[in-house]
């Protein structure tokens, strides 16, 4: 009916009202405090797990649809017991996107760490290194240490962020909560211990797929952010392929380009040692200074990556509705 807002048009706006209020107040207050919607979440899919695990990848795929499923199912409930009132979808927006992202504890942490290290306390920096990364601190010096931080700054930048915005703009709230599931199942289950090899191959899996746009959406606005964009590119074009990982790797070569760093090598997870290849080996050693250029580089992308998913779901309303125009003259 003629001066009806559109159906698409109507969401493109709640999600972008929505995103940039949790981004906000993400950006004000951080990770929730307390119950966390990401450790409940943790506790009910360790709680399914208990119930569930054989060492076989079909029970591990099952684990896998009922958790993720379950959050898909939650936010699609969650969508349409609000869907007749726009600030109420607002704010589920908002909420859910202050729930799932993590870049302000994730600068926080990060700059914790290099705070440490630049005041020379190698040991308040090894206590505080699980907060954000996996690997063994122990038997890392300082640049060490200041290396871990920075590729973890550049892989969770697009796990933790632009991963579920991207979700986020193509399915709403239910994509913000799936692609929060997914990766924290991915972390649970989809490392290759001997529990886990089967068990979490069906996890490990769909985090690859649904993390491969936001990957690449990173590493794009690492370039476009970052102080070089030819460093950028040529790093990721050279050497994401030769990372163990297909999302991680286009992520760390693009940050390292951008920074003019060199990142990967010789890594310890759990007393399990790996041997990375090098990215960007035209690149310097990393300092500790680089932690914060790392961290504000994360910050810009986050950004940038707001202004792509709403300009990607403006774009998208304008073809839809040219094309329906079409079809109804």
């Amino acid at each position: 009916m003629p001066g009806r807002t559109p159906v698409a048009s109507r969401a493109t706006a709640v999600f972008a009202y929505g995103a940039a209020a949790g981004l906000a107040v993400d950006l004000v207050l951080g990770d929730p405090r307390c119950g966390h919607p990401v450790a409940v979440f943790g506790r009910a899919a360790a709680a399914v797990e208990r119930r569930l695990w054989r060492d076989h990848r079909g029970r591990g795929a099952l684990h896998t649809a009922v958790c993720a499923g379950g959050a898909v199912a939650a936010g699609a409930l969650a969508a349409r017991a609000v869907r007749g009132s726009r600030a109420g979808s607002v704010a589920l927006t908002a909420a859910a996107v202050w729930a799932v992202v993590g870049g302000t504890t994730l600068g926080r942490e990060a700059r914790a760490i290099g705070g440490a290290l630049a005041a020379g306390d190698l040991e308040v920096a090894r206590e505080r290194m699980p907060h954000l990364v996996g690997r063994d601190p122990q038997h890392l010096d300082g640049p060490g240490m200041a290396r871990a931080v920075v590729e973890s700054v550049a892989e969770n930048t697009s796990d933790a962020v632009v991963g579920a915005l991207v979700w986020g703009a193509v399915a709403g709230v239910p994509g913000l909560l799936g692609f929060r599931a997914v990766n924290t199942l991915d972390a649970m289950v989809g490392h290759r211990s001997p529990r886990h090899l089967r068990y979490g191959w069906a996890s490990a899996r769909l985090d690859d797929l649904a993390g491969w746009p936001g990957a690449r959406l990173t590493a794009a606005l690492a370039a476009v952010a970052g102080g070089d964009p030819r460093g950028a590119v040529r790093a990721w074009r050279a050497d994401a392929g030769k990372h163990p990982s297909p999302n991680a790797g286009p992520v760390e070569a693009a940050f390292a380009g951008a920074l003019g760093v060199r990142l990967g090598g010789t890594l310890s997870y759990g007393g399990r040692v790996e041997h990375r290849p090098v990215l960007n080996g035209e690149g310097r050693p990393v300092e500790v200074a680089d932690v914060d250029r790392a961290v504000r580089l994360s910050r810009r992308v986050t950004w940038l990556t707001l202004a792509a998913c709403v300009g990607g779901r403006i774009l998208t309303d304008t073809v839809f509705d040219a094309t329906v125009k079409r079809r109804t003259k």
